[in-house]
């Protein structure tokens, strides 16, 4: 999918050269060299940051929120030399070359970019928040192999909006037992995965609630004579198109009354102050280990 973030190692694009003296219209992601280089002394204490993904929609979000953030300096922008071609003056390089003890790497990517993230990460000795959805099991297990040595955090979806959503979820849930739970989540046409991580984060919690299997209770989609609704089922449905950034809604119905728990997503900067919010935070921990967005919520925690 063109502008899709892959495996962290993109070299170059080839015969880019810096023209000195030149000029022109300059993006979040043109602006990192410069936001970089123009720090202080003071940004000798901020956090070293690297963005694997950086060509991707949420990458662009991440640095241009990172280009504002003077906690933060820019290490490195990290992306497959073909999602680069097209945006010129960006600056591309392996993550192996740039991942050092004390960095964060911020990581939005693709499910191999993540592992690979998760791998490198580990050998250098760099702490890694990762926000790619969609993992395989093997997938999960390389990220859970590379947290027995550095800290990770992982999330689905890094909105505050989102937190409190569920947190309002599992308060709701407890004063309706055996109303029916239905999770309705809408995404751009371009999103790869379905449905996305954090309906599944949401069902999954809701099955937790109510003691069921997390897996066994979850129902994607509904065609043909299936017959009445089992009691014990959480539907999760998804929608794609246009160019919705993200629309989570939990439907929770009873016997003539119903309630809707519902967050929409507007721009994807919401996303990024997340992920550097997390960023900042990760930076301070320092026991291996994998943690959640609610750690970073939750004071006393990591």
């Amino acid at each position: 999918m063109p502008g899709r973030s892959a495996v962290p190692g993109g070299q170059r694009p080839d015969g880019y050269r810096a023209k000195r003296g030149q000029a022109g219209p300059r993006g979040p992601l043109e602006e990192a060299g410069r936001a970089s280089a123009g720090k202080t002394t003071a940004a000798a204490r901020a956090v070293p940051l690297i963005v694997v993904g950086a060509a991707g929609r949420m990458g662009q979000a991440v640095v241009q929120a990172a280009n504002s953030a003077p906690e933060f300096s820019l290490k490195g922008l990290v992306d497959l030399a073909a999602n680069l071609r097209a945006m010129g003056g960006v600056w591309s390089a392996k993550l192996e070359t740039l991942a050092r003890k004390g960095d964060v790497v911020v990581e939005f990517s693709s499910p191999q970019g993540c592992r690979e993230a998760a791998r490198i990460c580990a050998a250098a000795g760099a702490t890694l928040v990762s926000g790619t959805t969609g993992l395989s099991s093997e997938d999960e297990d390389a990220v859970r192999e590379a947290a027995r040595s550095i800290p990770i955090l992982r999330a689905s979806n890094f909105s505050l909006g989102v937190a409190a959503l569920r947190r309002a979820l599992a308060d709701t849930l407890r004063y309706l037992p055996g109303w029916d739970i239905e999770i309705v989540e809408r995404h751009h046409r371009g999103k790869a995965d379905s449905p996305s991580g954090t309906a599944l984060t949401l069902a999954r919690d809701a099955a937790r609630i109510r003691g069921l299997p997390a897996n066994g209770a979850l129902r994607f989609g509904r065609e043909g004579h299936l017959g009445p609704r089992p009691a014990d089922e959480i539907g999760v449905h998804s929608i794609r198109g246009g160019t919705w950034i993200g629309d989570h809604a939990v439907l929770i119905a009873g016997v003539g009354e119903w309630i809707e728990l519902r967050h929409v997503a507007q721009d994807r900067l919401a996303f990024a102050h997340g992920a550097l919010a997390a960023a900042k935070w990760i930076a301070g921990v320092g026991s291996p280990g994998i943690y959640t967005i609610e750690d970073v919520l939750d004071p006393g925690t990591g």
